[in-house]
């Protein structure tokens, strides 16, 4: 099989030669995601050279058609030989996959797009800075984040959390929450599972720590909200209906880099123009660095030294290189400039000082999934949130850090593309563990 990769507009065209087969179609189905992956969401195929179309081909044709549909793109048979066409035209799919005719002053428009644009569209800044671009669009002028530290992380140094330290919590879809946690009814449920969670949009998933290695997760339903059981954790919450001020789009200038994790914190405290901020954002990783717990750090198995070396081996799992790189992934957490109040015990420096000199610190918990295409322009947290969790396989989850040792550090995690929910945050608490 040839493809011959023609770019007409923002419209991506790939000439295919051969047969589409069983074995093909495979091939093509490749190229097609691969062109996904850098950022092409209208893409067509002419198929004038394909002397043959199975039946798996057609159901390559139709999964492809339905990826693109999900993320607001288009797939199309541009142009196609008399065998393909009589193979679409039995499976009576010449309406779904045949392409209408688009005169050529329009191919530069975003096919399936309405034309009419929307008041926010007006109001877009674009921003470009170290290598990479960002695009803001306001949502909530006014909106700013409560933050609360709940309880004390301190026992974890020895793996000493009891049922004292436990609280339950619901978090509402306006909320975002990270932190040490359990999905169970209470304290004796979970106190063999309690690993890192994250709760957005109403959804919270966590790693249990019980030998499994296998991320569970919860969705909300209706006014219905899933319970955690939270050891420690950062909790924030907005006043407003809108709980963010800006949505930020950003990619990689060129085509295969990576935007690194600390240079997107230090431009969404640029945008936000603010010292302290929340975030959640929804982005395709081109690796992950962090760590995750592989023992539950409770009273039970209690030892002062789990985290020294090398017992911490058996209490810690670091990511040796960078993980999770071909998947999307759903992060949350603070970001800090300077001084961090009641946030300095729980938060942790992230390498390259700001362009004003201060230092950017902060925690994140990042969720990966199998990968799909993060859709572009202004994008709905909620819907996107839920689209993940229903959609995509939870692959794992991480608590997010640099790795700098001079020698065989891994540096620090990097995105592609992807979206971040962002407000500054208005006031800081700490509140102890509940009885």
């Amino acid at each position: 099989m040839q493809i011959i990769r023609q770019l007409r507009g923002e419209t991506v065209e790939l000439k295919v030669e051969g047969r589409i087969d069983g074995y093909w179609s495979d091939h093509l189905a490749a190229a097609v995601d691969q062109e996904i992956r850098q950022g092409s969401h209208h893409i067509q195929l002419d198929l004038s050279q394909v002397a043959f179309l199975s039946s798996a081909g057609i159901g390559t044709l139709v999964r492809l058609y339905k990826d693109l549909q999900s993320i607001q793109g288009s797939f199309a048979v541009s142009n196609c030989s008399r065998n393909v066409l009589k193979v679409i035209q039995l499976s009576k799919l010449e309406d779904v996959l045949i392409a209408k005719v688009v005169p050529e002053s329009l191919l530069i428009k975003d096919v399936g797009e309405s034309s009419v644009e929307s008041p926010a569209s007006k109001s877009i800044r674009q921003i470009e800075r170290c290598g990479s671009i960002y695009e803001v669009y306001p949502l909530g002028s006014e909106s700013t984040l409560e933050c609360r530290r709940l309880g004390d992380a301190s026992p974890l140094e020895h793996c000493g959390f009891a049922k004292e330290h436990c609280r339950t919590m619901q978090f509402s879809d306006s909320a975002f929450s990270i932190g040490l946690g359990a999905l169970g009814e209470h304290f004796e449920d979970c106190q063999g599972r309690f690993g890192e969670f994250i709760a957005a949009g109403g959804a919270v998933a966590y790693l249990p720590t019980d030998g499994t290695n296998v991320p569970d997760f919860l969705l909300a339903h209706g006014t219905a909200l899933p319970e955690v059981q939270v050891c420690y954790g950062i909790t924030c919450q907005g006043a407003n209906p809108q709980p963010f001020r800006s949505l930020i789009r950003f990619e990689a200038k060129k085509s295969g880099e990576a935007v690194a994790f600390s240079r997107l914190l230090e431009s969404c405290l640029d945008v936000a123009e603010a010292e302290q901020i929340g975030i959640v954002m929804i982005a395709e990783s081109a690796g992950l660095i962090g760590a995750a717990l592989r023992r539950s750090p409770v009273v039970a198995a209690s030892e002062p030294k789990a985290f020294g070396f090398p017992r911490i081996r058996d209490w810690l799992s670091f990511t040796a290189e960078r993980a999770y790189t071909k998947s999307v992934v759903l992060a949350a957490g603070v970001a800090v400039r300077g001084s961090a109040g009641a946030l300095a015990p729980v938060i942790r420096p992230f390498p390259n000082a700001s362009s004003s000199g201060l230092r950017i610190a902060g925690h994140f918990h990042a969720a990966a999934f199998s990968y799909r295409p993060v859709q572009r322009g202004q994008i709905d947290l909620k819907v996107s949130i839920k689209s993940l969790f229903e959609g995509q396989v939870l692959e794992g989850i991480l608590h997010l850090l640099s790795d700098d040792r001079a020698v065989s550090g891994s540096g620090q995690s990097e995105l592609i593309r992807g979206a971040c929910w962002i407000a500054p945050i208005s006031n800081i608490t700490a509140e102890g563990a509940q009885a």
